[in-house]
């Protein structure tokens, strides 16, 4: 018998170097105004869904994943778990600055998995190997209802993750969602895992309804 588990993934909407032609990686970016009324909206169509059930609420550290669920967690009345595991893919030397110069400056292309753009960046593989750990962890405890917010690359990880896939199958495919994008995965107590829905946006829309 497998642990039932309802889990919500959150990928933070518009952040500032969505808009300005800069890398996300680790820089603390904020939320653009644009951004906060998407998490609002987010939170309060997942508020009427969720018939208040109570959730786990699991956020990466960087600030425009924690403005995210700095809304999230006060609608939904929900304390945040803050951890570094689920931040964004670290490009090294390309901290802090643009896409362009990223283009004009790369060490190396990044033809599989275990590629790095710069020698002090990760690697897709080093992302999978620090998602692992939490990963098993939520996946065995106690929560049956758990809401992750962090970043696309991170979160196309943990989809894989999720399906049970080995690393070197991201060699093949992608499983990516978008900014904003809201997903929702179960794990039946056969143990049966289902992505019901991946990087739906209409959760960040203040009129749409429920898909």
């Amino acid at each position: 018998m497998y642990q039932s588990k309802n889990i919500i993934t959150i990928q933070h909407p518009e952040s500032i170097h969505h808009t300005n032609g800069m890398i996300g990686s680790w820089t603390e970016w904020e939320l653009t105004k644009k951004g906060k009324d998407q998490a609002v909206n987010i939170a309060n169509k997942l508020k009427s869904e969720l018939e208040g059930k109570r959730y786990s609420i699991y956020c990466s550290t960087l600030l425009r994943t924690k403005q995210t669920s700095e809304v999230i967690g006060e609608i939904l009345d929900t304390k945040i778990i803050l951890t570094d595991v689920l931040k964004e893919r670290s490009l090294g030397r390309a901290i802090g600055k643009s896409v362009k110069w990223l283009k004009e400056n790369i060490e190396n292309e990044e033809v599989t998995v275990y590629d790095k753009c710069f020698s002090n960046a990760e690697s897709r593989s080093d992302v999978w190997k620090r998602l692992l750990p939490f990963y098993n962890k939520i996946l065995n405890n106690e929560e049956e209802n758990i809401i992750l917010i962090s970043h696309g690359d991170t979160l196309s990880i943990f989809n894989a993750l999720w399906l049970e896939l080995d690393v070197d199958y991201l060699n093949k495919i992608n499983i990516s969602g978008v900014s904003g994008g809201v997903s929702f995965l179960y794990q039946t107590s056969s143990g049966k895992r289902i992505i019901k829905r991946l990087g739906d946006t209409s959760y960040m829309n203040r009129d749409s309804g429920r898909r």
